[in-house]
This record gives C-alpha cells, sequence and structure tokens, in this order.
C-alpha cells in the first residue's frame, strides 16, 4: 500500500504542475517509472542515475533520429533499439524509458521537449522518491559504493 501512496503523491505532482503550468507532465512511461521508484526502490534500474540518465539519452536518440529520418516503421524500431543499446551501453538502463522514443517519433514534439517534460519530470520523480524513501525509512537512493 505505501508503494502505492508514493507513486500516487508523485503523479499528482505531475498533474497539478501540467494543469498550472499549461505544459503536459503526464507520460504513460512516467508513470511505469512510478512503478519502480516506488515498488523496488533498491534496484539498479530504479537508481537516479537510471531514471535520469536513460529518460535523458533515450529521448535524445528518439529526437536525433526523427531529424533525420523519415516516421516509419523501420525508423521507429531503430530508435528504440538504438535507445535500448545506449542505455545498456551507458549503464543507465530503465525500462520505461524505452518508450520515448515511440512517443517521440508519434508526437515529433521538438528538442525542447529533452527538457520539458522529459529532464524536468525524471529530476522531479527522482527527487519526490527520494523525499518520500527517507520519510518512510526506506533507503534510496543506495550508495553507490
Amino acid at each position: 500500500m505505501a508503494t502505492a501512496v508514493g507513486g500516487a503523491i508523485a503523479i499528482a505532482c505531475l498533474a497539478l504542475a501540467t494543469s498550472q503550468a499549461n505544459l503536459s507532465f503526464i507520460m504513460a512511461h512516467f508513470g511505469a517509472s512510478c512503478v519502480l521508484l516506488f515498488s523496488v526502490p533498491a534496484s539498479p534500474l530504479s537508481q537516479p542515475e537510471n531514471v535520469i540518465g536513460g529518460h535523458l539519452q533515450s529521448t535524445f536518440v528518439g529526437l536525433v533520429l526523427t531529424a533525420v529520418l523519415p516516421n516509419v516503421w523501420w525508423a521507429v524500431a531503430l530508435a528504440a533499439g538504438l535507445a535500448i543499446a545506449l542505455m545498456a551501453a551507458l549503464r543507465v538502463t530503465h525500462p520505461p524509458a524505452g518508450a520515448n522514443p515511440l512517443v517521440i517519433f508519434a508526437a515529433d514534439p521538438g528538442f525542447l521537449f529533452l527538457l520539458f517534460p522529459v529532464l524536468s519530470v525524471a529530476v522531479a520523480l527522482v527527487a519526490i522518491a527520494t523525499i518520500y524513501h527517507r520519510l518512510s525509512g526506506t533507503t534510496f537512493p543506495l550508495d553507490p559504493s
């Protein structure tokens, strides 16, 4: 039950920010990030560098490929595959971030999408999770040593 409360608080913050800023901070893959952040905070996939780094690099891959490739099935597949490979190579695997190139090809949002909402939401989710887990006595993030 406590994990549900944490996820609900995080999504409520995003929904409130969306309504106040007239920008969309709500996307399905951020809900999936909340599952990892609040249900399995000790997982390597839930650590701040993975959440933030995974979302940033997979979004960047999607943005670059939408700028240089046509919006066709194989380009979407290539973007998803490259995002996965780059997350693995950079050791910032975060499974929900694998959806970012798909969202980008579907919406064609432009490069500011990298900052708003992706970076801002990834940082906000990590901050909310850190505060929530500290208040609840759960260790998060893990000590990297």
